[in-house]
């Protein structure tokens, strides 16, 4: 993966600034170009990770569920929900893992209309190497500690609740 030109500015920080002189301030501006940016880099880094194995960080992440089950596998609808995907990006992540012999597809004898994803040994074995080294790498985020990963996680929590993709628990 080659690296950008590095400038000798931070180009969000200036539109920042451009963006106060016209419009007045508005850090949300900042904070959602910063964000992201963020993902667009680490999702570049995650994926050439696992590109050697067939994969992109969207593959892997279905993969890796399918380990997380007792059984190995899942209802399509399942996977869905768990990674808060539309059905129609898990049939094609569903798909390709197929075509690479790392899942394969059988009716939900639960569901008449379902169908259960389970992962192979081959998915299996590509899950455990993939991993090896996206933990080397840190996911991304060698640049964190241990607690500014964890300060990261809680500060887009309340994103996520107040998009919906969860529910905080009521006070005990």
């Amino acid at each position: 993966m080659s690296k950008p030109l590095s400038l000798s500015f931070d180009p969000i920080a200036r539109a920042d600034e451009l963006w106060a002189r016209r419009w007045g301030a508005v850090p949300s501006m900042a904070a959602i170009t910063s964000v992201m940016r963020a993902q667009q880099i680490l999702l570049a880094q995650v994926d050439a990770v696992v590109k050697p194995y067939g994969l992109t960080f969207a593959r892997y992440e279905a993969l890796v569920l399918l380990t997380f089950s007792q059984a190995g596998e899942l209802p399509l609808s399942k996977i869905g929900e768990r990674l808060m995907v539309h059905p129609t990006s898990v049939t094609n992540t569903v798909d390709r893992l197929e075509r690479s012999g790392f899942v394969t597809r059988r009716p939900n004898p639960l569901d008449g209309r379902g169908v259960l994803a389970a992962i192979t040994e081959r998915g299996r074995k590509v899950v455990e190497d993939a991993t090896r080294d996206l933990v080397a790498m840190d996911f991304g985020l060698a640049s964190y500690d241990e607690a500014g990963c964890r300060e990261l996680f809680e500060v887009l929590r309340p994103l996520r609740v107040a998009a919906g993709d969860f529910t905080e628990p009521g006070p005990v």
